[in-house]
């Protein structure tokens, strides 16, 4: 780790033992065998530290880290293994890699450790939550390690769900354009399911879309289904190479991104990538590159692990959900699905009116949000 600066100190985290298979391409990083997190510290000494994940985002520098070590609150960023590059991602691999955090930080010393899901870390905590207090899986979708039962997890003290949707393989499978007829060839579409064909909407017809949410769902499961048969392919060669790449067009094609009456918010139309019909095939947006094994953990919606309000039921501990007005990535539906799936009565739903995903350009949303997580931490008394 390194040397302390202006109260920032970035944290090598001993990773978990990984399940044999190259899944990180960068071998410095497989040499280091560490995550990474950027610890933000009070100007007095903190008991409690904040710790704010994502599958794959980098989160060292998250915009609530400052705001909440100036309130005299430890704030960590953590990464995964995985961080900047989700084509060969495990979600169970993530929980080890979180896991791995809290454990360090409870052999700091901290005596209450609150963990923070901001957009796809939504579902990736409420997973590790309930594997934290009561470990279930034993292997991945694939069939592979890790068994999250015989796995360090040390249960946190409060989850807070930040803008976050439910799980990747639900919120992807939400976003899959099911116009695409040739997996080889975005151009060949459906006329009939093309949420860009102007005959169709906006707006759409409830008929349009509950055809369009049906061929969603089926097209996952093309796709997991060819995957399967992949796999059992290449198992036949037990010493030959035991998974693929492959490409996933039209990934942003959810109908709320061009159709302000479902699900009505202060949202602009688009996504965070801009139009949807060009974040739909643009390379740097959501899932458009994956492995066989990764596609089953991640994106699979009937083979994944990680489903956020399944997990939730599970956990015991106190629940903040909070949601952006104008965010274009979750929607309200995804914070109640959450809310409503935390089985106990400590918990809380609040609405940031006015913000956006990410709250860019948006700082005194940014401290807004900073103030409700403290005040809900002193209310639920979970602040030491």
């Amino acid at each position: 780790m390194t040397t302390p600066t202006n109260g920032v100190e970035l944290l090598g985290i001993p990773m978990a033992a990984a399940n044999g298979r190259i899944d990180v391409y960068s071998g410095v990083s497989r040499m280091a065998g560490k995550v990474w997190g950027s610890l933000h510290r009070a100007a007095t000494p903190s008991r409690t530290v904040v710790v704010v994940v994502h599958p794959a985002s980098n989160f060292l520098g998250h915009y609530l880290l400052a705001p909440l070590a100036e309130r005299g609150v430890d704030a960590v960023g953590l990464t995964t293994r995985y961080i900047g590059n989700d084509s060969t991602l495990l979600m169970e691999n993530c929980v080890l890699d979180i896991g791995a955090a809290i454990k360090f930080l409870r052999d700091r010393g901290y005596e209450r450790i609150i963990l923070v899901g901001n957009s796809g870390g939504g579902g990736l905590t409420a997973f590790y939550q309930s594997q934290a207090e009561s470990p279930t899986i034993t292997h991945t979708p694939a069939g592979d390690p890790p068994d999250l039962t015989t796995a360090t997890l040390p249960p946190v003290d409060a989850l807070v769900e930040l803008m976050a949707h439910p799980g990747r393989a639900i919120v992807y499978t939400e976003w899959l354009d099911p116009a695409i007829v040739d997996e080889h060839d975005p151009s060949r579409r459906d006329a009939e399911l093309d949420l860009f064909d102007e005959r169709n909407g906006p707006p759409y017809s409830a008929e349009f879309l509950t055809r369009y949410r049906a061929a969603q769902v089926a097209r996952n499961r093309r796709i997991t289904a060819w995957v399967r048969e992949k796999l059992a392919e290449l198992a036949k060669d037990q010493d030959g190479v035991q998974d693929l790449p492959f490409v996933v067009h039209g990934t942003g094609a959810d109908p709320r991104f061009t159709d302000l009456t479902i699900e009505p918010t202060d949202r602009e139309a688009g996504t965070m990538w801009g139009p949807a019909a060009h974040a739909n095939l643009m390379p740097a947006s959501l899932g458009h590159l994956c492995s066989l094994r990764s596609w089953l953990s991640q994106w699979s919606i009937d083979d994944t692990n990680c489903d956020g309000p399944f997990h939730l039921t599970r956990t015991s501990v106190p629940t903040l959900v909070m949601y952006g007005t104008a965010d274009q990535v979750c929607f309200p539906s995804h914070a109640i699905s959450l809310y409503d799936a935390v089985p106990h009565a400590d918990k809380e739903l609040v609405a940031v009116r006015g913000g956006t995903h990410y709250l860019s350009g948006q700082p005194e949303l940014m401290t807004q949000v900073a103030d409700t997580i403290l005040s809900w931490l002193e209310s639920t008394g979970v602040r030491a």
